[in-house]
């Protein structure tokens, strides 16, 4: 930014005619009238002009203060900027020339070398020469891209030929503040084309370059037509005085704010020249919304509606701009575009009056359709994600800070990845809305035979979607509610009860045995398996002196199933004897570990009665994307100051929590989840990729999954609690669905491969029926995983004794010496199962979930006042 020089300052004096004496006088000479009522209307006038001159001189020195301070350093460029992730361009990639340049000129690059620090770039003929400055983000190295048949053919730098290359992280908002965010692109006067100078003058201020400040004849013509049409419909202000309203003042409309109002704008023309008021006005001025940014200043509007450079626009577009000083709401081209026409129109007329244009350039534009780029999605600029960076970094740098050091605060925000996200988001909660509204739509009778369709009012369901790098625990894209503008709470980090995706770490403990053998009840070392069978019948728990009576999802039971299919169906009381038999404290600590910290060792533990966030439960389900390592979220790659020098290099917490082998084994089973279970609704709409996950209910409807390169959560709730009365499956798994649909048509997450197997686990096909090894006589199979050595060995046409009896309860392996577990991975100690205190129920617990649907369960006393829902999840 240019730096200013102040011009002379202003000084005041006044000048008083004291008339001589004209004859004798008894006292000297008299200044005062004789006449006591002229004597005293003097001596009020010269009160109230002393008042008048003192606050003058009160206000001059404590604005010429606030001036110079406001002035003293950089004007725009103080206030952190968040930058997006770097997007990476690659061999192969259907992309050309001019949307690399698209993007390379929205992340701040010049098209001539030495405008932008960042970097600039050059057309040439069949590719971009691409040159970073020195404040980029990435080395100075140059490099070429070169293209064939509309797709990247080669990309080179220095070092030789290069399979991708990341171009500079675009801004997301460059305004690091609580209460306002802005979007701006600084601009100097010398680059603002003279036909914007001109639309802006010839409709704002025609007298710019004359008066000092203040047009006076300006104000009393605004002032007079106020008066007599009794309503405001002119003003009067200066692009000097609209300057310092913008700049100083609240925007309340008082007689004294537009006094102090015309004091700053006669301050201000002292100081500067008219060529940089033009320029901080050029940048400061607002135009628009997009998303819950403000669109500040021409060079940023010019992105913003055309997408092109300032410098690019043509006549119509620069009038369309000026026009929008007045009323960018009500005026705004998307929403209103005949406003927006008639307004650009109206400049047009003005610059001829000014002789800025003749009457047949004047026409020829007039008659240019409107052509506007199109608008980015709601949310699509990530206002929840922005709220929880400057959240992180408010509990290490004060806000002062953050705000005058010119911060570069590069994220881990993908644009294009966000985008998808608030697309989905925004075409699955309008599903939820129907179901709700249905849910809500009754008929009464209004007479005989008569019946009317009311629908009864509630509120509408929130949302909150995070998806990550599942390999490095970047939070790639973050919706936090279904309308940043309405509601400001950020419901990613809203704990709820987690419902049925806590599910998997129950499983996930019970396959651990496969590494640690837990004791059966006849004293033989207990291995869980997919393949172990779990009774799934009315059954009641005990802990401690409380009585738990999980129910499942209309009272449907399955008597003898195996873990694989009791997990892809989500039965409860399979799962929570599962639970159970392996030891409660166990599922609680394998949960503590991954990051669920709110758990307790409870039964209804097991069904996920307790409280976790999108974004804990995210970073927890990296333990079975990440092959047993859980990931610590994070949202910040790099801190860096003005010149580009790193402040702070952020990497994320890593821990082992599982064993390779059985996170692939949980994978694998959740797999299941959406080819046969609870979750086939994801297929259904079409997202057919390789991926594992896994529906929950509570009062909320949850899904949480994930492929080869992404991870997702979604959550769908009420926030006052209420039950949503609609499973996971029906309300976040088809926004989970749309969001993957879009994820995998990005080149970055087209990739999608099969989950990568590590060694130690083998892939075995079972009888459909018995659950044992398949012969050619069985007729029908599946396939599933196994830590090695703990696979079923009968055959499905081959008899088996006692041994088989307990193989078939318990799992195959138990006598089989198993692999050891990797170092650096806790697996725990081998303990009996605990055995819950048989007690009876009381009466209260007998009636406990007789007033609920048959969805509910009826928790212990001691458990959250939430009841553990049954949905089918």
């Amino acid at each position: 930014m240019t730096k200013w020089r102040l011009l002379r300052p202003l000084t005041v004096a006044i000048k008083l005619k004291i008339p001589k004496s004209t004859g004798p006088s008894t006292g000297g000479s008299r200044l005062l009238p004789r006449d006591p009522l002229l004597r005293a209307a003097f001596l009020v006038f010269v009160t109230i002009s002393l008042v008048i001159v003192g606050s003058f001189s009160y206000l001059y020195v404590k604005y010429d203060r606030i001036i110079e301070k406001r002035f003293k350093g950089p004007v725009f460029s103080s206030a952190a900027r968040i930058y997006a992730l770097p997007q990476a361009v690659k061999v192969g990639e259907k992309i050309d020339a001019k949307e690399i340049a698209m993007l390379l000129r929205r992340a701040g690059y010049s098209e001539r070398d030495g405008q932008s620090p960042l970097g600039s770039y050059r057309l040439v003929k069949g590719g971009i020469d691409i040159s970073p400055g020195a404040e980029s983000y990435h080395s100075p190295d140059p490099a070429q891209i070169r293209f064939s048949g509309g797709q990247v053919e080669g990309i080179k730098d220095r070092s030789g030929e290069l399979a991708a290359y990341e171009l500079e992280p675009q801004l997301v908002t460059s305004l690091f503040d609580a209460e306002q965010r802005s979007k701006r692109q600084l601009v100097k006067y010398d680059d603002i084309p003279q036909m914007m100078v001109d639309a802006v003058l010839s409709i704002e201020d025609r007298r710019f370059f004359q008066h000092s400040g203040v047009n006076y004849l300006r104000l009393m013509e605004a002032a007079w037509v106020d008066f007599t049409r009794q309503k405001h419909e002119q003003g009067g202000s200066t692009i000097t005085m609209q300057l310092s309203r913008a700049f100083f003042l609240s925007p309340e409309k008082t007689l004294k704010r537009k006094l102090v109002e015309m004091l700053i704008a006669i301050e201000l023309e002292q100081k500067f020249s008219k060529q940089q008021i033009f320029e901080f006005y050029a940048n400061r001025v607002d135009l628009g919304q997009r998303g819950s940014f403000t669109i500040s200043g021409f060079a940023e509007a010019a992105r913003a509606y055309f997408n092109k450079d300032l410098k690019d626009i043509t006549l119509p577009e620069a009038a369309l701009l000026a026009g929008l000083i007045q009323a960018p709401s009500y005026l705004s081209p998307y929403r209103h575009p005949e406003r927006a026409l008639d307004r650009r129109n109206l400049v047009l007329e003005s610059m001829v009056e000014t002789h800025a244009i003749t009457r047949a350039e004047a026409d020829k534009a007039k008659a240019t359709p409107l052509k506007l780029a199109p608008p980015n999605v709601e949310a699509s600029d990530a206002p929840y994600f922005v709220d929880l960076v400057r959240d992180n970094l408010i509990n290490k740098y004060n806000e002062r800070e953050l705000n005058e050091q010119s911060y570069r605060i590069y994220t881990t925000l993908d644009p294009d990845l966000q985008k998808a996200a608030a697309q989905a988001v925004e075409t699955g909660i309008k599903l939820v809305d129907e179901q709700v509204k249905k849910m809500r739509t009754h008929k009464i009778k209004v007479g005989k035979g008569k019946y009317e369709t009311k629908v009864k009012s509630g509120p509408d369901a929130q949302v909150a979607l995070v998806a990550m790098d599942p390999h490095t625990g970047q939070i790639l894209a973050l919706v936090g509610g279904r309308n940043y503008g309405f509601s400001q709470l950020n419901h990613a980090v809203a704990k709820r009860p987690t419902g049925s995706i806590f599910k998997p770490f129950v499983y996930a403990a019970a396959m651990n045995t496969a590494l640690n053998p837990t004791t059966a009840p006849d004293g033989q070392a207990m291995v869980l398996t997919p393949a172990s069978m779990v009774e799934d019948s009315p059954s009641t728990f005990s802990y401690g002196d409380q009585i738990y009576e999980p129910r499942n999802y209309k009272e449907e039971y399955h008597g003898q199933v195996t873990a694989r299919y009791a997990l892809a169906l989500s039965l409860n009381n399979a799962t929570v004897k599962l639970a159970e038999e392996v030891g409660y404290d166990k599922v609680a600590d394998l949960a503590k570990s991954a990051g669920i910290s709110s758990v307790k060792a409870t039964p209804a533990m097991a069904l996920g009665a307790y409280d976790a966030t999108p974004i804990e439960m995210a970073a927890a389900y990296t333990v079975f994307a990440n092959g047993g390592t859980r990931l610590s979220p994070i949202m910040i790659n790099s801190l860096r100051n003005s010149r580009g020098d790193v402040i702070e290099d952020y990497n994320g917490d890593k821990k082992e929590v599982l064993d390779p082998r059985v996170a692939y084994v949980m994978t694998n089973m959740m797999e299941g989840v959406l080819n046969f279970g609870t979750a086939l609704s994801v297929r259904a709409r079409g997202f057919m990729a390789p991926a594992a996950g896994k529906t929950g209910s509570s009062h909320d409807g949850w899904f949480a999954g994930y492929t080869s390169n992404l991870l997702c959560i979604v959550w769908v709730g009420y926030d006052d609690y209420s039950d949503l009365r609609l499973s996971g499956a029906q309300t976040a798994a088809p926004i989970w669905a749309e969001f993957m649909k879009r994820a995998v048509t990005l080149p970055q997450y087209s990739e999608v491969k099969p989950f990568t197997q590590p060694s130690g686990v083998v892939d075995v096909q079972l009888d459909n029926i018995t659950n044992r090894l398949a012969t050619p006589s069985c007729p029908e199979t599946y396939t599933a995983a196994f830590v090695a050595g703990t696979e079923p060995r009968d055959t499905c046409d081959q008899g088996t004794g006692i041994k088989g009896f307990f193989s078939r309860i318990f799992g195959p392996g138990a006598d089989k010496p198993l692999p050891p577990a990797p170092p650096g991975v806790q697996t725990g100690q081998a303990t009996d199962a605990q055995d819950p205190a048989k007690k009876k129920k009381g009466l209260f617990g007998k009636i406990a979930g007789i007033f609920k649907d048959d969805k509910s369960s009826a928790a212990p006393s001691n458990q959250p006042s939430n009841s553990t829902n049954t949905n089918p999840h």
